[in-house]
């Protein structure tokens, strides 16, 4: 659906972007994660046609950027981190316009637009003043606009930015629905642990340099090749027994005691830690954690970029 091949924007000496290589099929969910600045929005805008780039290429459901971008800008649904909406129209009216602009004809216009409304749970605002919603739902009515042609492709520039929690929760909802729909989706954003149960895929960019680009099991896999597991003993005083006891196990790397937990960190490829449990239970050791250490993507990032540059 999506395929880039070392995508490069140039202005004067500096990169916007270099060598960016993507390849997403139907229905993936893509978080493009890095500070302000690292090239997401070029990238974006490229794919979109609205930008051209000084090198590479890119595809769109096998349409060049370059040979067809009336093609593609009818497969793409762009939606830009910050947009304007017009004072004097109400929300439906704000619709139709764009549904007209779109070219879809008057008899299926208004089923269009309710349709959109309610995927994205705003018609309860339909006759409301587009200049007066929340920043939250200025955000959905922004996608609803996006979705009104039906494109197979969503580019979603920074969408939970500025958003509260609940708006937040309401828009990842959102992108999981239309990913469940078949559609392949770019969502960019410097908030990373908003995508990590959202994207299946993420690609990590600094300094317009993709550094990392996988999946998130991958991606996080790679800051910690090792399993680590975290346990609790109910006893403080048995700390150090427990510590002993997991220190001679054949599956163990080495040991640490961290305040009042034992940090276990396990030898490469390990998958069943469950012998470690029933070695400390027969010592009369019992705990109330035994889990392994989650590493999210704000921690993958920092360890990809080591924090060069990165503001979030």
């Amino acid at each position: 659906m999506i395929k880039t091949i070392k995508l490069t924007k140039k202005y004067d000496d500096m990169y916007a972007i270099r060598d960016i290589d993507l390849d997403l099929g139907q229905g993936d969910l893509f978080g493009f994660i890095g500070p302000n600045g690292a090239g997401k929005t070029t990238t974006m805008r490229i794919i979109a046609t609205l930008l051209e780039p000084t090198e590479g290429e890119a595809y769109v459901c096998d349409y060049s950027i370059y040979t067809h971008p009336k093609e593609i800008r009818r497969l793409v649904g762009y939606m830009p981190d910050f947009f304007g909406v017009y004072d004097d129209m109400t929300v439906i009216e704000y619709l139709e316009f764009f549904a007209a602009a779109y070219k879809i004809g008057p008899q299926l216009r208004r089923k269009r637009c309710n349709e959109m409304l309610d995927i994205v749970d705003l018609d309860f605002k339909r006759d409301a003043y587009a200049n007066t919603l929340s920043r939250g739902q200025t955000q959905r009515l922004g996608l609803a606009r996006t979705l009104l042609h039906d494109p197979a492709v969503l580019l979603l520039d920074e969408p939970l930015s500025g958003l509260d929690p609940r708006a937040r929760i309401e828009m990842r909802a959102l992108m999981r629905r239309l990913g469940a729909m078949g559609k392949t989706i770019i969502v960019s954003s410097h908030i990373l642990p908003e995508l990590a149960d959202v994207c299946n895929k993420v690609g990590i960019i600094d300094a317009g340099k993709m550094i990392a680009s996988n999946d998130v099991a991958t991606i996080i896999k790679q800051v910690q090749p090792n399993t680590v597991v975290l346990i609790q003993p109910i006893q403080a005083s048995q700390l150090d027994a427990a510590a002993k006891t997991l220190q001679d196990q054949n599956i163990v790397d080495s040991v640490q005691i961290a305040s009042d937990l034992v940090r276990v960190t396990l030898k490469p490829n390990i998958v069943d830690y469950s012998a470690l449990a029933s070695e400390l239970i027969q010592r009369g050791i019992f705990f109330s954690k035994f889990a392994a250490e989650e590493i999210n993507l704000e921690s993958a990032f920092m360890a990809f970029t080591k924090g060069a540059g990165a503001k979030i």
